[in-house]
């Protein structure tokens, strides 16, 4: 016998095969045959007759066999298979005189032989480590977990469906960048041998998205990988799968007013809701959502009027009275993002839009027509974490200009998470770009929601792990 044969042509799921049997009485049979496959995860019985349970990705089956049908020689096979083995079985959909659904077997094949045993699938993997390091392992053990990144697959596609039917398309743009930009972090560096040049991972889709504005595709998005050289916690993984959104003619509150829709969509796509459990209470994501100010909400969180301690060693001090750390080196703009994080961010449960950032944390976004402190941002944020980041995109490169070379004086202040000058994108942008509105939404943080998994590593299937 081969063990690993290279095919078992005719198969249906598991699935496909219980709703041929569905409407069966006991002791009633399905007419013609069925061919299924899948993992032996039981078996029970001896001598002249066995039961086997069969599971793949929709479900499990019951397998009988018997020696009369199947012949001795096949029923030994299954008698003898360990459990771990992946087997096909043709026979036909029959429900049992005690009304179990199953396939009366008339031939079993081994299709895969299991050189090592599965894990318990009623204790299932305990240990955190095992999960993430081996997550084929997870899967096999738990229904729940195989669920999850089902959820995480429909999540996906119907955020593409959303954006495709508003006449967006989606556009690839390079992950090996020369000069990285489009957010606050530090970049992987890797080096091209034949080019004898150092590249960087993207941080970010931004700048090369807006290029595409400017050459006039005017809706587009993409859906993929960034990734920034930063610690892991229970919200951040070095690698993360994000959607970013450019809508020409639209500003930051139609991007508002996309991504409420585009999230209750995405929910009910995945999870049949707009409702999702969340650390044993719910969360609606039905809109609208609250939308406040951020210097508004930081004020009330904290007694802080950020806007009336422009200088960073006042604001620090401020903090420090309040409780909050302020370490010695940080900018004034991370100050302010300190004052978010630690006292606002985590109480931030139920959806909420902050709304107009100060200008220093954003170096991307048009000046507020009524502030010009301000800029015309907002951040999104639910189940106590930031859920997307956008912008009425900047566009007057003389502005453009002038934002870089504040973000030079961060980097020699010291703050390495400063992205450098990108002289290039400032080319493009005297070109002319039309008023732009802006996303920055994370897939992962969505699925979290969806889920209700309190750590990224739970939603991605083969997270970064230390040695």
């Amino acid at each position: 016998m081969d063990p690993f044969p290279a095919r078992f042509p005719g198969r249906v799921s598991v699935g496909v095969a219980r709703d041929r049997g569905e409407a069966l009485e006991p002791g009633g049979e399905a007419e013609g045959q069925v061919a299924v496959a899948g993992r032996l995860a039981a078996r029970r019985g001896h001598g002249q007759m066995v039961f086997a349970d069969l599971t793949d990705r929709s479900g499990t089956i019951q397998v009988w066999a018997t020696a009369d049908r199947l012949g001795s020689g096949d029923l030994d096979r299954l008698a003898d298979a360990d459990l771990g083995d992946i087997i096909g079985v043709r026979g036909t959909v029959v429900r049992t005189k005690r009304g179990e659904l199953s396939v009366a077997a008339d031939a079993v094949e081994m299709l895969a032989k299991a050189l090592r045993p599965p894990p318990d699938r009623h204790a299932g993997l305990k240990d955190p480590e095992t999960r993430y390091r081996q997550r084929y392992l997870d899967l096999m053990a738990s229904d729940e977990v195989r669920e999850q990144f089902v959820v995480r697959a429909r999540t996906v596609s119907a955020v593409r469906r959303f954006l495709d039917g508003r006449g967006f398309i989606e556009v690839e743009t390079p992950a090996l960048q020369p000069i990285y930009g489009g957010a606050a972090a530090r970049p992987f560096v890797t080096h091209h041998n034949a080019l004898g040049r150092d590249l960087f991972l993207r941080i970010a889709t931004e700048l090369y998205l807006k290029r595409c504005i400017i050459g006039g595709l005017e809706r587009v998005y993409e859906l993929g990988k960034d990734f920034r050289n930063e610690g892991v916690s229970f919200k951040h993984n070095p690698e993360f799968t994000m959607l970013e959104t450019y809508d020409a003619y639209a500003d930051y509150g139609d991007v508002a007013t996309m991504l409420e829709e585009m999230v209750a969509f995405a929910a009910v796509e995945a999870t049949g809701s707009t409702t999702v459990p969340w650390k044993g209470a719910e969360i609606d994501l039905t809109p609208p959502w609250r939308r406040v100010r951020l210097v508004d909400a930081l004020r009330d969180a904290t007694g802080i009027d950020v806007l009336a301690h422009p200088e960073a060693d006042d604001l620090r001090a401020m903090m420090r009275a309040a409780g909050l750390d302020a370490p010695d080196s940080a900018p004034w703009a991370k100050l302010v993002d300190g004052i978010l994080s630690q006292a606002l961010e985590p109480t931030l449960v139920q959806p909420t839009i902050l709304l107009d950032y100060p200008l220093e944390l954003s170096p991307f976004a048009k000046r507020h027509e009524h502030d010009p402190r301000l800029v015309e941002r907002f951040e999104a944020f639910c189940g106590g974490m930031e859920l997307a980041n956008a912008f009425s995109e900047l566009n007057d490169p003389d502005d453009q200009r002038e934002r870089f070379a504040m973000l030079q004086a961060d980097r020699a202040a010291g703050d390495d998470e400063a992205q450098p000058a990108d002289e290039d994108f400032l080319t493009a942008l005297e070109h002319g770009m039309p008023p732009t509105g802006g996303l920055g939404l994370g897939i992962d943080r969505l699925v979290m929601l969806l889920t209700d998994r309190q750590s990224i590593r739970e939603v991605i299937l083969f997270p970064v792990m230390r040695t």
